[in-house]
């Protein structure tokens, strides 16, 4: 064994006069940290020379700003095709956390922003951890969004660390913490507010020989075998109601290993190392994985300005003028709010009151928000905005009369968009004296929950404008996805076959709940007569009459068009008036599942994923996204294609196949 520190690319070394050994990852060439293979190699290095060293203790931070470790590399997950090879590797990371875990002095690990996945195995492989309280600190087990479960041991040490019962609810639910937050669980030991402080409350820690406590009698209870197993069974329903074991079988497994051996943490682990090793290899994590990199590649679409706005103007009101205003101040953002009078700008407030309290924001954050979102029925806010958006009636006489109003008001280097749905941005922009200054930002409803922005690029549309209106949606934590314009534009120009192929079964006598129970049967979040519903069958006729319509159409498709205006004509538009195709209560649809019975779900199935899939391939070739991947991404995170099947075209090609 060397008696020299070994030399290193990702970490850097330093040993004071205490005897302390102290370690900072900062991996070479990346922006953030994540445990490569390299990166896990030279820490086992470093891990064996302080064995042979016996320094005072040891120190675990990270060099970089962006935070401690965001996880293992993804990257290189897929480079495994063989069971056991990859429970090998999986077992060799084991054997170098025990040893830290082993040795024979202090170890501290003390950080701030992201400790995710492998970075908090790592930590809890320590004997003392010490977090920052910072909004960017995020402490937990993100694993199972990619068919996965902690497999460097954090499912064993958790569950011994916290309790069974609190260690399987945040790997099951992938939530992460804040610092207090993992503090209060047990998962932290100290938080401390200054950066500076990480180093001196390390050394503090290491020198008074400080150890993490341990789990109170109640949370080691919820491991004993007859609490473990009552427990398990809760856990499965819980697991069930949110996702089949078929299309998400991570969590299934880990609710397995746990049952049988959550009291023992050798065995966990061991068991740890062979489901994960097995899970790692199915097509489901194959396909997550491929989502994760597509969250990334949309990410990267807003890292392509330095623009930042502090105040927006949204023009309208309504469910969705007011809500994009609100998820804008939830950011942060100052927002003035306009309508043609107060009346209707007043339910737009009370539903931001409501997002912000279900957002757990204290009393005084929610005044604070409400203060930044001020009514302005005059529109004197358009003069100071930095973006403007408009989100009023779907008619391109009325966007356009409006758009050429608000022209003049605009301060140099604003942007100027429409939240239209479906009308070409040139169309809209012909009105305008600078047509080129007009984009579209069509975001999706509910717009708290749908992280998707189709960033509409007209004929005329600035480049440089695009690229901020992407960092704009980046700002506000949405994912901007660039699409070329035209009608429908992406999302709702492969949403309408599919939901009018969803028609035309119903025309052929199918009940509307078989065809909602085939579409859930794929993996939709929900069926396409629901969505119908949901999204409001005035604004199906509106999308449909938008992107054209044949001069003749089919008998069925005519059926199928006049039963949808002729609910609209009756007030039956869907979720928002209470009855649509389905009849709703407590914003939920009333089903009747007894009538999917029976139905070849199946058959149903492949004729709306058929829809779907040709439509995808269709935009393709027109040139609507990019390529293959920004398509799947946009259809991922705009629509909720099942994303443990990686997205349409990604689908397609294992249907054939292809690699």
């Amino acid at each position: 064994m060397s008696d020299t520190l070994p030399q290193c690319r990702h970490w850097r070394t330093e040993q004071d006069a205490d005897g302390i050994l102290w370690l900072f990852i900062n991996r070479e060439g990346e922006a953030i940290n994540a445990l490569s293979e390299e990166v896990l190699r030279e820490f086992e290095a470093l891990i064996d020379y302080a064995k042979a060293a016996t320094p005072t203790g040891l120190a675990i931070l990270s060099d970089k700003s962006t935070g401690f470790i965001l996880g293992a590399d993804i990257r290189e997950f897929g480079q495994f095709t063989d069971l056991t090879e990859v429970t090998k590797s999986i077992e060799e990371v084991h054997d170098m956390f025990r040893k830290l875990e082993a040795l024979p002095f202090p170890t501290v690990a003390a950080f701030e922003g992201y400790c995710l996945g492998g970075g908090l195995e790592l930590a809890l492989s320590c004997s003392y951890r010490i977090a920052r309280d910072l909004p960017s600190t995020k402490i937990g087990f993100p694993e199972v969004q990619l068919g996965i479960f902690p497999g460097f041991g954090g499912s064993a040490r958790s569950v011994r660390q916290i309790g069974g019962l609190k260690a399987m609810e945040l790997m099951l639910s992938a939530r992460q913490l804040n610092a207090r937050q993992a503090k209060s669980v047990g998962l932290v030991d100290e938080v401390i507010s200054r950066h500076e402080e990480l180093y001196w409350a390390a050394r503090r820690a290491i020198l008074a020989k400080r150890k993490s406590r341990k789990p109170s009698l109640l949370a080691r209870l919820s491991n004993f075998s007859l609490a473990r197993g009552f427990l398990a069974k809760q856990m499965r329903n819980k697991t069930a109601q949110r996702a089949k074991e078929a299309h998400y079988p991570a969590p299934y497994r880990l609710i397995d290993t746990w049952e049988v051996y959550g009291n023992d943490c050798d065995a966990m682990m061991r068991a740890e190392a062979k489901a994960v090793g097995r899970l790692m290899l199915t097509p489901q994590a194959d396909g997550l994985r491929r989502v994760f990199s597509l969250m990334e590649l949309l990410k990267r679409e807003g890292k392509q300005s330095d623009f930042r706005a502090r105040r927006v103007h949204v023009i309208g009101a309504g469910v969705m003028g007011g809500d994009i205003a609100a998820w804008c101040v939830l950011q942060g953002l100052e927002v003035t709010l306009q309508d043609r009078e107060m009346k209707f700008i007043e339910p737009a407030l009370k539903r931001a009151g409501a997002l912000f309290k279900k957002k757990r924001l204290s009393p005084a954050e929610v005044k604070s928000a409400l203060e930044r979102l001020r009514p302005d029925v005059e529109g004197k806010g358009v003069a100071h905005a930095d973006v403007v958006i408009e989100v009023i009636v779907e008619r391109l006489d009325a966007k356009q009369s409006l758009l050429k109003t608000l022209e003049p008001q605009l301060k140099e280097g604003a942007i100027l968009a429409s939240n239209t749905s479906s009308i070409p941005i040139e169309e809209i922009a012909s009105a305008l004296n600078k047509p080129e200054r007009l984009i579209g930002l069509h975001f999706f409803n509910p717009v708290a929950k749908m992280p998707l922005v189709e960033v509409v690029i007209g004929a005329q549309s600035d480049a440089q404008t695009i690229r901020n209106g992407a960092a704009f949606c980046s700002q506000i934590n949405r994912f901007p996805l660039p699409v070329k314009s035209s009608p429908g534009f992406l999302v709702n120009r492969i949403l309408a076959p599919y939901m009018l192929e969803a028609m035309l079964i119903h025309q052929e006598g199918v009940p509307i709940e078989a065809i909602d129970e085939a579409a859930l049967h794929f993996g939709m979040p929900m069926g396409p007569v629901e969505l119908a519903d949901t999204v409001g069958l005035d604004v199906c006729v509106m999308v449909t009459k938008t992107l054209g319509a044949q001069e003749e159409v089919p008998e069925l498709q005519r059926k199928a068009n006049d039963h949808i205006e002729a609910l609209v004509a009756a007030g039956k538009l869907g979720r928002k008036s209470g009855q649509g195709f389905y009849r709703w209560e407590k914003d939920k649809p009333v089903k009747q599942l007894e009538k999917s019975k029976g139905q070849d779900t199946q058959a149903i199935c492949s004729r709306l994923i058929n829809a779907y899939t040709q439509e995808c391939e269709a935009a393709l070739r027109d040139g609507i996204v990019g390529n293959e991947d920004l398509l799947d991404a946009g259809m991922v995170f705009g629509t909720g294609f099942p994303p443990f099947r990686g997205g349409p075209m990604h689908y397609l090609k294992t249907q054939k196949g292809e690699q």
